[in-house]
């Protein structure tokens, strides 16, 4: 048969059969007079062989150890089964995360652990701000990870913590450069005081990477209008804790 013919038979391309012929997979069958290859019922066999293999995930570069050894085949099938549960498992929390953010509504690009600290678009939220919020949560959730994220949620993320965060988010948000002296000085102690318990819970928690608060303060001063990033630092400086940590 010609290597069309293998081929069609195999279900795989002719191409497909020329690889496996320039790396040694599929012996080649010499030409006939007019320069054509012919393949016999063996050839069809090995290939139908490696295109079995392959399409369990055998790497092409494993195929030949496997192909006349059983303890090999054997040992690799183990193998195998280990890397289809971890991918089964990564697709499951990959769909988890899915159904987590269509049910919320967040956009795809924002961690589903922090998708509720959003502000609810609207109105009343400035473009500017929402920018930040969303570059805010994107950060946060690539250096604390899922865990950091899910335990810094479970910090601050409760319903009433945040409801009663918004009334003080919506004042931060409106600060200008004209804002009176005493409606800022009268924000960072209100902001203050709503943080105080939620620092006290965090007493012997591991210490946040230094890293971490020192790109979230650069975010700060990329994003915020002067008056807001001059807030943000005078509210940590008083949050600071005995060892220093914010």
């Amino acid at each position: 048969m010609l290597s069309s013919e293998l081929a069609e038979l195999a279900g795989v391309t002719v191409r497909t059969v020329r690889h496996y012929h320039q790396i040694g997979l599929l012996p080649e069958p010499p030409r006939s007079a007019g320069g054509h290859r012919r393949y016999d019922v063996s050839h069809l066999v090995r290939l139908l062989r490696i295109t079995r293999l392959t399409a369990l995930g055998v790497p092409l570069h494993v195929v030949p150890a496997v192909l006349d050894d059983a303890a090999a085949a054997a040992e690799l099938l183990e193998e195998l089964d280990q890397q289809a549960a971890a991918d089964i498992d990564r697709l499951t929390s990959r769909r988890a995360s899915i159904a987590a953010l269509r049910h919320s509504g967040a956009p795809p690009d924002l961690p589903p652990e922090l998708s509720e600290w959003r502000t609810t678009p609207g109105a009343g939220l400035p473009v500017d701000m929402a920018r930040y919020e969303h570059a805010q949560l994107i950060l946060l959730g690539h250096l604390l990870g899922k865990d950091g994220s899910s335990r810094l949620t479970a910090l601050f993320g409760d319903t009433e913590y945040l409801a009663a965060s918004a009334p003080l988010t919506v004042r931060f948000y409106a600060l200008q450069p004209d804002t009176p002296e005493e409606e800022i000085a009268s924000l960072i102690d209100d902001l203050v005081a709503h943080l105080t318990s939620v620092v006290a819970r965090m007493t012997g928690a591991s210490s946040l990477d230094p890293r971490v608060a020192a790109l979230l303060d650069e975010l700060d001063a990329q994003s915020l209008r002067p008056t807001q990033h001059r807030v943000l630092r005078q509210v940590k400086q008083r949050l600071v804790r005995p060892g220093g940590q914010a």
